[in-house]
């Protein structure tokens, strides 16, 4: 797509600082929101702000190199960590724990933490979930992955895979992820493999309630007992019931979903934290009237949901309205002498670096051919700043 003649990119440019909302209307005829949901949902529990208490977004940016989370610091003498949620997400922080040095140094983590990484002293690690094992969000390939590390051993509670009736009608009409994610739990065995060093235990039916503090830190967790139960709107949901259970970790990381963030001068529903819209068309707070020409797909438009998979038919549904809104004439579209070129000049006339697609890949091609160096699939960069020299560098080379 992005080869195509009619395609552009501009990175580094801040949407409502850079250029606001009304200076994106001067020169384009329709706004596609395609913005997800960036930020994440909280417990909302007592020592939840504790340090040793993370969201499992700021652990995954941090060893990926991601310039937002370069200064995050992690206590990786902690020897039992909790992880809750059991999405991908959190299976990916998962795993980055249980592996080895030797695992890991191969892959295109970003150095700084593979180096904090070799140190690693975690001996369990706690993957929790509110829900059962047919209501896991993790995909098969990121369940198998688990169980094929070097040094660490998967167990799981028996007493979770006796479903409940709900849930063993649930699946049998489930689709092939959650069926394969139920066989494949249902052969792991009870017990962890004494000889490997890690373990991660897979504990479905909890919900954390606290957070224990020892001096200002991080020291426990406590849990509650849930039992499932079938809603009148067809939807199993988790009841906390009276059984607790305390335990000792050092860290804590949530991955319990995600919430969209506003943009400046674009309605924003506080309460469902989406862009308000009909099937994709950009509405006021009231739903009352249609903006002409802004448009919202993915995560943005329905919610943090669904996966690539569901994101397809999402933004043919929205582009499809696009484009009968041409047709039929109810787009204010801009004067025909405005030529493409206008953005560019004035980007440069606020003195904004942007970056070309381009530009994208000379940076891609030099972290490829870095990262090979060294025997990686890429050595990321990792500071705006070295980007952005990076990228001039090459150009240079091209001239």
């Amino acid at each position: 797509i992005a080869r195509l003649p009619g395609f552009r990119f501009f990175g580094n440019v801040t949407f409502g600082t850079d250029i606001s909302h009304l200076e994106y209307k001067q020169f384009y005829d329709c706004i596609v929101y395609a913005v997800g949901a960036e930020t994440d949902r909280h417990m909302n529990i007592p020592g939840e702000e504790l340090e040793g208490s993370f969201s499992a977004t700021e652990f995954v940016g941090w060893y990926n190199g991601h310039p937002d989370y370069l200064h995050k610091t992690f206590d990786l003498s902690a020897e039992n960590i909790a992880v809750i949620g059991m999405g991908n997400v959190a299976i990916d922080a998962a795993r980055i724990l249980a592996k080895t040095a030797d695992e890991l140094a191969d892959s295109d983590i970003a150095d700084y933490a593979l180096e904090a990484l070799k140190h690693n002293k975690v001996k369990d690690i706690y993957l929790i979930a509110r829900r059962g094992p047919v209501q896991a969000a993790f995909s098969p390939q990121e369940l198998k992955e688990l169980l094929e590390l070097e040094m660490a051993d998967v167990s799981i509670d028996p007493d979770a895979l006796d479903l409940d009736s709900a849930s063993e009608d649930a699946l049998k009409s489930a689709d092939k992820n959650t069926a394969d994610n139920v066989c494949i739990m249902r052969n792991i065995h009870i017990d962890p493999d004494l000889s490997k060093p890690r373990r991660l235990h897979l504990m479905f039916l909890h919900s954390p309630v606290e957070l224990y503090e020892k001096d200002s830190k991080v020291s426990g967790i406590k849990l509650v007992k849930n039992k499932l139960e079938l809603g009148a709107n067809g939807r199993i949901s988790s009841k906390a019931t009276e059984e607790t259970i305390d335990l000792p970790v050092g860290l804590v990381f949530r991955s319990i979903g995600y919430r969209g963030r506003s943009l400046p001068d674009v309605p924003f529903d506080t309460d469902k934290a989406i862009i308000p819209n009909v099937c994709g068309r950009v509405t006021d707070l009231d739903h009352d009237k249609v903006i002409p020409g802004e448009y919202v797909i993915g995560w943005a438009k329905r919610g943090p949901s669904g996966v690539i998979g569901t994101n397809k038919p999402d933004a043919v549904e929205t582009t499809s309205l696009l484009l009968k809104d041409f047709s039929e004439n109810t787009v204010d579209e801009l004067d025909d002498n405005l030529k493409p070129e206008a953005i560019e000049a004035y980007l440069k006339s606020k003195n904004i670096d942007y970056v070309t697609f381009k530009d994208w890949k000379l940076l891609d091609k030099y972290e490829v051919e870095i990262g090979h160096q060294h025997g990686k699939p890429r050595e990321k960069v990792t500071t705006v700043k070295e980007m952005l020299a990076i990228i001039k560098e090459q150009r240079a080379r091209q001239t």
